[in-house]
């Protein structure tokens, strides 16, 4: 009988362990805990933004590479300027020789001025109208502008308008004994850009570039000439 019994009792402790173990489906049915949601809101987030970036990412490197290409087409077309301006300097050069010498007898005048006149003061106009359109793509064009920070930093990322305050470029270290240069060469065209420095997380201001603004607004600013 005792042994029965003590059967009795193991059989019975058996069921109560398993109708205390919830199946899978039960599991599932059950309410997530105010922690699990935000856990789940905040595995969610992070992936919608990883998503987002990826986007920014490949979108930038398309503008860079337009960018590029654009640079590419503005070097080009400035080469051809500068051989067109050359020609046309040799011409009016050679209008001017035959402006100096004598007149031929029947020579047609246009506006009251001989006709070589005229070739020369028209050639003088088209060769300054070259030399503005020459220096309107050199300033169209971008300019390598280096950019820098010293101290100790594990990572160095500069943000500004250049790129709408959007993604920034990080520094490169460079390290000489007891402190670490971070340094990047942003290519800019000419303009006023405003800058700021993201170290190690946290919002820094150079005292190697000047500032502009007051409190949380203040800022350095470079001027691309």
């Amino acid at each position: 009988m005792e042994q029965s019994s003590s059967l009795q009792s193991e059989d019975y402790s058996d069921d109560d362990a398993s109708n205390s173990k919830d199946s899978p489906a039960e599991l599932l049915a059950q309410p997530l805990s105010s922690d699990e949601l935000k856990t789940l809101l905040v595995d969610s987030e992070r992936a919608r933004l990883v998503s987002k970036l990826s986007e920014a990412n490949q979108q930038n490197r398309i503008l860079k590479r337009q960018l590029q290409d654009q640079e590419a087409t503005l070097v080009n077309f400035k080469s051809e300027l500068a051989v067109m301006e050359l020609e046309v300097q040799a011409l009016a050069t050679l209008a001017e020789e035959i402006a100096k010498g004598s007149i031929p007898e029947g020579s047609r005048k246009i506006n009251g001025k001989y006709i070589q006149s005229h070739l020369l003061s028209r050639l003088g106009v088209l060769h300054e109208k070259l030399e503005e359109q020459i220096k309107d793509v050199e300033a169209a064009r971008s300019k390598g502008v280096k950019l820098f920070w010293s101290g100790m930093a594990e990572s160095v990322q500069v943000m500004g308008s250049f790129d709408g305050w959007s993604q920034g470029e990080y520094l490169s270290p460079e390290y000489d004994g007891s402190f670490t240069k971070f340094s990047t060469t942003l290519m800019l065209r000419p303009g006023r850009y405003e800058i700021k420095f993201l170290v190690d997380g946290e919002w820094q201001l150079s005292p190697e570039f000047p500032t502009v603004g007051e409190g949380l607004t203040e800022n350095n600013f470079i001027i691309v000439e």
